[in-house]
């Protein structure tokens, strides 16, 4: 799935999978769960993490690999965050033709990018429990109270206004050309990520069986 952050790539990712029965792959799981194992890769990637400092690819892509080899991928599965750059995709190809698989589709989540900006400015965080709402479709009842716990609810500096304009400007730069790249290779299927979660997901599923 590709998309700029707040497309909901996460959400749908999440819907999808269980739809289709399939694993979520995610590069956020595959650091947790190599770090919390202590692997190999883990303790190399935690050495850069500790430091503050980007995971570079190469440790990246074996984490992808072996986690693609594993038995409950070999039906299929549904990469979340993965690749993030075109050199990243063109390494997902040979990782895919070592393990005599291939990518079916990719999924653009497409939207507007003052509607990213609206989404994600309008989130408040509970510092207590860490509760999420937002400002328009999920109000607090009381303003700056979490509905939750009653703790006090604030702006995460990921979700300032600024921060996520200079967010989707890196989109541009670094994930876009994605778009393209799929698209050249005739696997690119673009929906509409704006509306009801529930009719996103409707219309994801359509264009991945449209694909099969």
């Amino acid at each position: 799935m590709v998309g700029p952050p707040g497309a909901g790539k996460g959400t749908q990712a999440q819907i999808l999978a269980s739809e289709l029965s399939i694993p979520k792959v995610s590069t956020g799981d595959i650091f947790r769960t190599n770090v919390s194992g202590g692997t190999d890769l883990g303790k190399q990637a935690k050495t850069y993490m500790d430091r503050g400092e980007l995971v570079p690819d190469e440790v990246t892509n074996e984490m992808v690999r072996d986690r693609l080899a594993q038995e409950d991928a070999q039906a299929g599965f549904l990469l979340d965050g993965f690749p993030r750059n075109v050199a990243q995709a063109e390494t997902l190809n040979k990782i895919l033709n070592d393990l005599g698989e291939r990518l079916d589709v990719v999924l653009e989540l497409a939207v507007d990018q003052e509607e990213v900006v609206r989404r994600l400015a309008g989130r408040r965080s509970c510092r207590s429990c860490g509760h999420v709402q937002h400002l328009e479709y999920d109000p607090p009842q009381v303003d700056g109270v979490c509905d939750n716990c009653g703790g006090e609810l604030f702006q995460r500096e990921d979700d300032r206004e600024e921060t996520i304009r200079r967010r989707l400007e890196v989109y541009d730069e670094q994930t876009a050309p994605l778009v393209a790249f799929y698209r050249n290779e005739g696997i690119l299927q673009t929906i509409d990520a704006t509306g009801a979660v529930e009719d996103i997901a409707a219309r994801a599923l359509d264009a991945l069986r449209s694909q099969a």
